[in-house]
Parts: C-alpha cells; structure tokens; sequence
C-alpha cells in the first residue's frame, strides 16, 4: 500500500507470516511464530522521494515504491525470520507460470499493441490465484484493517480493527491495471520506436511504465469519484474480494496492532 493520505502517511505490506508498515520517518513489523509468539522489530526509513526530484511527475511514482521497497532489507537484518510473501515456493512458481504464460499469449496475438495487452493480462491469472491461496493473503487483510482501524480513530481506535473492512481503498490492488495499460502501452511504443532494446531501454521504458501507473494511483485516490477513479478502484476492490484478501483471526488482528503500535511509538519519539 503506497503512501498518499498526507495527514497520516500510514503504508503497509503484508508479509507471509506478520504485518509491516511504514510511516514518515519509520517503519516496523511484527511476525508471528508457530509458537504463537510474536517478535517486533522497528527502525528509520530511507527517502528517496524528497528533495525536487520528487515533484516531478512520473520520476515522483517510481521514487515513492522505491520508498517502500527500500525498508525490506532493513527488515530482513532486523528481523531474519520475517518473511516476504515472495519467498513462499507457491509464489515463486506463480512467478514462473505467469512469464511462461504471457510470452505464449504474446506469441499467438498479431498486432503489437494486442500481444503486450494479452500477454500482460494472461500473466496476471497465475499470480491471482496463488495469492488466494497464500499466507499473505490473511496478513494483507490484517494490513488493511489495522490501517483502517488507526485512520478513522487515531492510535485510541486500532483496537477495533476487527470492525474494519478487509478490503482498502489505498491498497496496491489499485495499482494492478494501471499498470497493465501502462506497460502495454509503454512497451508497444518501446517496440515500435527502438529496433533493438538493450538493458538500459528495456529499464526505462518500466521505470516510466510504474511512474506512470502510480500516478494514476493518485489521481484516483484525489478524485475518488471521477470516471476513472471510479474504473481503478472497482477493479482493484475486486481483486482484493476475490483474491488478495481473507478475513483474519483475532490473534492476526493483535499481531497487526503490535506492528500498529510500534510504529506510533517511534514515530513519537522522534516527533518528540
């Protein structure tokens, strides 16, 4: 879940076994044992996305997930046994499938514009249906209420995050169309354009393919009732309903107000 809600600036992702979340200054997360047990682990953040290079449209999307992004090896030498929804083996394979799966597609369709759109989207069935199945899949509901809970009530209100829907208007689902017109459409003109695509064109045709998408994203999230607004999160809440989201237990629920929790603190105390 990016961040665009400038009074509180709360993202989050969801791990295979716990919560992470991120504010302004720092993040935190908390992993649950098999035990039970919980662990919890916070520390600062590194911005990319300050300065002028981040007013820029378009530059300012890929450093805002470069944002998020940068907090996962700060996790990882923190907290060893957190892990990324990523490492799971069903995962990996979904990563597999999809590729093997959009290079086919791309194969059978004739026009360019055609084969990047169907590739792009045959690709992304694997990957829906291994979420659905995942770990991650809970723990992106445990993310989604906690945020929810903490946006509507403060730190006083996390603790009702049960009450809270499991899907997200912010979410990263938001994120998934965008994407797939962008890139198809990035990559047609890349084609089109450039005979040979070495390492560098291929990098910025899908640095500029993300920047693009994410400031869709924000558009949307700004003008949550223009057309296209309306467009991008009525398919990103259909995939968290139907895929990317499950309700989560009370004691997943309390993992999430740790990690809630811990972040406030921090953030505190640097404010302080």
């Amino acid at each position: 879940m990016p961040e665009t809600t400038p009074a509180r600036q709360i993202g989050g992702m969801a791990l295979a076994n716990g919560l992470l979340v991120h504010g302004s200054t720092h993040w935190a997360a908390a992993v649950q044992a098999a035990d039970g047990s919980v662990s919890v682990a916070t520390g600062r953040k590194v911005r990319f996305s300050r300065g002028s290079a981040g007013r820029f449209p378009v530059v300012r999307g890929v450093l805002r997930l470069a944002d998020a992004f940068a907090v996962l090896p700060a996790v990882k030498r923190a907290m060893p046994e957190a892990r990324f929804a990523m490492e799971d083996a069903g995962t990996g394979m979904a990563l597999i499938a999809s590729a093997a799966i959009a290079a086919g597609v791309r194969r059978s369709v004739r026009w360019p514009l055609a084969q990047e759109a169907a590739g792009a989207a045959a690709g992304l069935a694997p990957m829906l249906l291994a979420l659905r199945t995942s770990s991650a899949a809970v723990w992106h509901g445990v993310e989604h209420k906690s945020i929810a809970a903490y946006e509507s009530g403060g730190s006083e209100g996390i603790h009702r995050a049960a009450e809270h829907a499991k899907e997200h208007p912010r979410c990263g689902s938001n994120l998934v169309v965008p994407l797939l017109v962008t890139s198809a459409v990035a990559n047609t003109a890349s084609r089109v354009l450039f005979r040979r695509q070495g390492p560098l064109t291929r990098a910025l045709v899908g640095a500029a393919s993300v920047g693009a998408a994410v400031e869709v994203f924000a558009f949307s999230g700004r003008m949550p009732e223009h057309p296209l607004a309306r467009a991008v999160h009525g398919a990103g809440r259909m995939i968290q309903a139907g895929f990317a989201t499950r309700e989560p237990s009370a004691a997943e629920l309390e993992v999430g107000k740790a990690a809630m929790d811990a972040l406030i603190e921090a953030e505190r105390v640097t404010a302080a």
